[in-house]
């Protein structure tokens, strides 16, 4: 005679594999919107040349897709530089304009001469990259 499989027995077993599969499971939505990775931009050689000086709109910025910063000039001979990728889903940055760094995809908008945010729903300011002043020339520090 064989052993009788009792309902309690299946109902048991296949809550067992569900969360077994549950718990196993990459799934491969992270939250984001599978853009990148990380938020900051990709590090580059020291002293390269980023942007020429007039290039950069004093009370805006330029935004350097290839490089992934945005440099910003919110006074006369005050240049700042920032992640262009949004510490919100890691959109890129989309423009700057009135005063701030603008990102399309969800309408975060953080403030030219510190990164911080203005506007959410990013919550976290756009991380700040180092650079130098030669001549005409915004680099990498």
């Amino acid at each position: 005679m064989t052993p009788r499989t009792t309902r309690r027995t299946v109902l048991l077993a296949t809550g067992a594999a569900a969360l077994a599969a549950g718990c196993g499971s990459d799934g491969g939505d992270g939250g984001g919107d599978g853009t990148t990775s990380g938020t900051a931009a990709p590090d580059g050689p020291a002293g390269q040349v980023l942007v020429a000086t007039a290039d950069v709109p004093v009370g805006g910025g330029t935004i350097l897709e290839d490089e992934k910063i945005v440099v910003t000039q919110p006074g006369e001979g005050d240049f700042k530089a920032f992640s262009a990728i949004c510490t919100h889903q890691n959109c890129v940055v989309a423009d700057v304009a009135d005063g701030t760094i603008n990102c399309a995809c969800h309408g975060s908008r953080f403030r030219i001469a510190d990164g911080s945010v203005e506007r959410g729903p990013a919550t976290r300011p756009l991380p700040e990259e180092r650079i130098t002043v030669e001549g005409n020339s915004v680099r990498r520090a």
